[in-house]
């Protein structure tokens, strides 16, 4: 039997929370499954610094890119399979994209990225291109099916339609880790329903289509994205981890290019300080190693290193204040003056944090990173696009809603104002 067609013996069944089962039948998946790479995603948080904050949402990269790939199973084999719409032949490459879609994600995440200016996408096409346990099971369907999972990935696949189970408005990876991060938060933010999703789901030639029937459903899915973006990813307390995460790597990278004597040598940072990563580099690094170095990093002699790292692992936060860059940059300078002068390092301790989100958007043509727009069908069979049916969804389309905050440590403040007057005109200022 083809590799492509194999099946295990008997079924594997993970136990998950959110959808009860998830169903492995297909030889492929096992494999990879069972990947140094895939592995990996254990050690990788879902939601980064937000436990902090939510302290369930200890969940993992792993259980979330099991979940998308239950989805894409489900609605392939439930709900696609056999229409003449669809190809079966794609089946086993959507769902090792699904399942793949999150593979180059590194330790904490986008906090990491920004750092260091990297793309998880990259890395997730290069991890399944290049010299790796994945590649290897991949290449054994056939040689180019690592590249087609890395097209898919990459949205340049020519199928539009398998690309948009993937990466659409209302993809398998939004529904999953709406409803995960949603039950591992306790919020109730994130329930949709998504059983009616599925069955109201149809293929057509370039995308998911929803029929006119499942429009609720939709609209309620779409304000569940809205409500967790804002009322969860955007949590003004996770962004102070993160900034407080961020500043601790730029400081490390920092003390490294001068030349510092570290206690602890950053080993397995020296790659991302100098430029010079290397596939092995990236996949060896994970959010154990991070929080190891943390652990190091605290006793060293820096004082801005030492007092991050505190910071971090013991949750001493920094306070945050709202301003509008538009109208206050004057403030921001005058800040900046103040911090130096009292002896405070505004680049570590007076950090500007911007959060945006855009929850539906239709068509733009040429606009950057344009989205193309979820689509009813009618009963007629006719396409609409969902905003011109749905007053809710027409009401919240194309506006992005943009959240400002200044973020610094008040705990120092309050504590040397008395000894220092310059610390209490810092608090004066960022509360007015």
């Amino acid at each position: 039997m083809n590799y492509k067609d194999e099946k295990l013996f008997e079924e594997k069944v993970f136990k998950d929370p959110v959808h009860r089962y998830i169903h492995v039948r297909d030889k492929v998946i096992w494999d990879v499954i069972g990947t140094r790479e895939f592995q990996r995603l254990r050690r990788i948080k879902q939601l980064g610094t937000t436990y902090l904050v939510f302290h369930g949402a200890e969940h993992t990269r792993f259980q979330h890119s099991l979940g998308v790939y239950e989805i894409v199973r489900r609605i392939i084999d439930d709900g696609f399979s056999g229409r003449t719409e669809w190809n079966d032949e794609e089946r086993l490459l959507t769902m090792c994209a699904a399942l793949l879609h999150d593979l180059g994600h590194g330790p904490f995440s986008h906090a990491f990225e920004k750092v260091f200016t990297l793309d998880h996408e990259v890395f997730t096409q290069a991890i399944l291109t290049g010299d790796t346990e994945v590649n290897a099971v991949l290449k054994r369907v056939s040689p180019d099916f690592p590249q087609k999972v890395a097209d898919v990935i990459g949205k340049t696949y020519p199928d539009k339609l398998v690309v948009s189970l993937i990466s659409s408005q209302i993809d398998a990876d939004r529904m999953d880790y709406l409803q995960r991060d949603a039950y591992y938060t306790g919020v109730s933010y994130g329930h949709f329903d998504m059983e009616r999703i599925l069955r109201v789901m149809r293929p057509d030639e370039e995308q998911v289509v929803i029929k006119f029937s499942g429009m609720h459903a939709v609209e309620d899915y779409i304000m569940s994205r809205y409500q967790m973006y804002w009322q969860v990813y955007f949590h003004p307390v996770s962004r102070s981890a993160e900034v407080i995460l961020m500043k601790i790597l730029h400081r490390a990278k920092d003390l490294h290019n001068r030349g510092y004597a570290f206690r602890y040598d950053p080993v397995p940072f020296k790659a991302f300080f100098d430029r010079k990563i290397e596939l092995e580099d990236y996949i060896s690094l994970d959010e154990n190693v991070l929080m190891t170095y943390f652990q190091w990093w605290r006793k060293e002699d820096d004082p801005i290193l030492s007092d991050l790292c505190n910071r971090f692992l013991d949750r001493k936060l920094f306070q945050h204040a709202e301003f509008e860059p538009a109208t206050e940059y004057r403030k921001i300078g005058e800040l900046e003056r103040l911090f130096k002068e009292a002896g405070i390092d505004p680049e570590y301790y007076l950090v500007a944090d911007s959060s945006s989100d855009l929850p539906y958007d239709f068509y733009r043509t040429g606009e950057e990173n344009e989205r193309v727009p979820i689509y009813l069908q009618m009963n007629n069979g006719e396409l609409r696009e969902l905003s011109r049916s749905s007053e809710i969804v027409e009401a919240i389309s194309g506006k992005r809603r943009t959240d400002h905050k200044l973020y610094f440590p008040e705990d120092l403040l309050e504590s040397g104002k008395d000894e220092n007057p310059l610390y209490g005109k810092i608090l004066e200022l960022l509360k007015n």
